[in-house]
């Protein structure tokens, strides 16, 4: 097909043989004609070497692109069996020197963006071209459109590849780089309620920066892209830190390119990458974020699905705290960690004293505004990467990795005294004190299974209520049923002996 249509143009010397044939191989086995050796003309022997070699060279659907060394290796070995051994010694020899004037003409390579005419005295987009006039023509252009697609095929790939929001972004990111120039890039997503979108993801120059800004509907850069829903080119990005209420001086970004995310004609967010030279993004480069846009779109609303699905399976959705299911995952990894490491890990059962007396007295809305207040004050008080978790009801777990006894100790009072501290009011101006039991277990102390740390934390937390209640006057509760069922009876000798490194 290539050779019937370059046929109709009047060359000075015979092209179109040369297309026919550079799939021919020279011991016969090509196509379209089967041709062998010298039956082959030159000129296709030269370009299937040369074609060849260019393959090995580039990023291709197939294969990546290989190290030059490794690529004339394997012009060598097909010398011979597809290729004229005559015209592989001579390209390999001659290589050298034609890199070395390519590298000194500074011929464009990779640059996927075409050059758009000049008005008088302006400038290349920096880091695009070289700043002498570029000599385009149509070779050049088909050659950086091949390269366009195949880039845009690139990011389709990845988008496949990924289901959370960070994630996706950091492909979509590393791919967008071989199409658009920027020193950052970032992603901002809609909240519909508070009507504001915030920075989701960030990466390159000022991305910790970038990732505190939260930007209302119609305001800044980002803003007016979710009002107007149309891309802005060469904006200033220093509006998008202005109307998060930092300050614009913070900034060393002088030009933004910023796209709308639409799904099925719902506003998601935008996608906004930035430059430190003003100036910078051109019509083509918005045509390129709005394609890539119009692709990441689907796959980043996916993510947020995915995301929000995944967090409401794993959240109690009263207190905002982690579920039962988050922590048998979260206790499961810890345990096998700590088997490995040799290391310990305590679980703290904590029950809330009285609630039953709050929901009967001041109802069940009061009830749940107690379990927050008490979850709240228990989330603070543990480290960051120690989780607290509503086991059930008026039931409290905390998993401290890296704790021993002691520690586990010390830990149980503070929590307790801690909640002592918190003053609720179920009802204006009336006071409540609130007070919780707690009993703790330590892997491998006291079990090397979840199972039998909650048994055994579970247990201790019941004498410690029972204690808690016998010091303040009153009788002791009954234990429960479930806890006769999941923890061995403790006896009255049990009561009077403190469980070793714990009580």
């Amino acid at each position: 097909m290539g050779a019937e249509i370059i046929s109709g143009v009047p060359f000075p010397y015979p092209v179109a043989p040369l297309i026919l044939s550079h799939h021919e191989r020279w011991d016969g086995k090509g196509y379209p004609v089967g041709l062998k050796g010298e039956e082959i003309p030159l000129g296709a022997r030269i370009l299937s070497v040369v074609d060849y070699f260019d393959a090995l060279m580039s990023e291709r659907p197939y294969h990546r692109a290989l190290h030059l060394d490794a690529a004339l290796g394997l012009l060598r070995q097909e010398s011979g069996k597809a290729l004229d051994p005559r015209v592989v010694q001579a390209f390999t020899g001659l290589y050298p020197r034609l890199a070395e004037e390519a590298e000194s003409r500074q011929e464009p390579a990779r640059k996927l963006t075409r050059v758009a005419p000049l008005a008088s005295g302006a400038q290349p987009a920096v880091g695009l071209v070289h700043e002498s006039p570029a000599r385009t023509n149509v070779f050049q252009d088909i050659a950086l459109a091949h390269r366009e697609i195949y880039a845009l095929y690139e990011i389709a790939q990845a988008m496949g590849s990924s289901l959370g929001v960070a994630d996706t972004m950091a492909l979509i990111s590393s791919k967008l780089s071989n199409l658009v120039p920027f020193a950052c890039c970032a992603l901002f997503l809609y909240d519909d309620e508070s009507e504001t979108l915030r920075c989701r993801f960030a990466t390159g120059v000022e991305a910790d920066l970038m990732q505190h800004l939260t930007v209302r509907n119609g305001q800044g850069l980002t803003g007016w892209v979710a009002r107007n829903r149309r891309p802005l080119v060469n904006a200033r990005p220093s509006a998008d830190y202005e109307a998060a209420g930092q300050p614009s001086d913070r900034t060393s970004l002088h030009s933004a390119l910023v796209c709308p995310l639409l799904f099925n004609d719902r506003f998601i967010g935008t996608i906004a990458v930035y430059h430190a030279e003003p100036s910078v993004y051109t019509d083509d480069h918005r045509r390129l974020l709005d394609r890539i846009s119009e692709q990441a779109a689907a796959v980043i609303y996916n993510s947020i699905v995915f995301e929000q699905t995944q967090e409401d399976s794993l959240t109690d959705p009263l207190t905002g705290l982690p579920n039962t299911r988050y922590m048998f995952m979260h206790l499961t990894r810890e345990l096998a960690r700590a088997e490995r490491l040799k290391s310990e890990v305590s679980l703290l059962v904590m029950d809330l004293d009285s609630f039953k007396h709050i929901n009967d007295t001041y109802g069940h809305h009061v009830g749940d505004r107690a379990l927050r207040e008490v979850a709240a004050v228990l989330r603070a008080a543990i480290r960051p990467y120690d989780i607290c978790v509503r086991y059930a009801g008026d039931e409290f777990i905390v998993v401290l990795s890296g704790c021993g006894c002691d520690e586990a100790e010390r830990k149980r009072f503070e929590l307790q005294r801690a909640v002592d501290d918190l003053r609720f009011e179920p009802r204006p101006g009336k006071a409540l004190p609130l007070a919780i039991s707690v009993g703790a277990a330590v892997f491998p102390h006291d079990g090397a299974s979840y199972e039998t740390l909650l048994s055994t934390a579970d247990s201790r937390m019941y004498r410690n209520k029972a204690r808690r209640k016998q010091a303040a006057g009153a009788p002791a509760p009954e234990a429960r049923e479930s806890a006769k069922d999941v923890a061995p009876a403790v006896s009255d000798v049990d009561l009077q002996r403190p469980a070793i490194g714990i009580l």
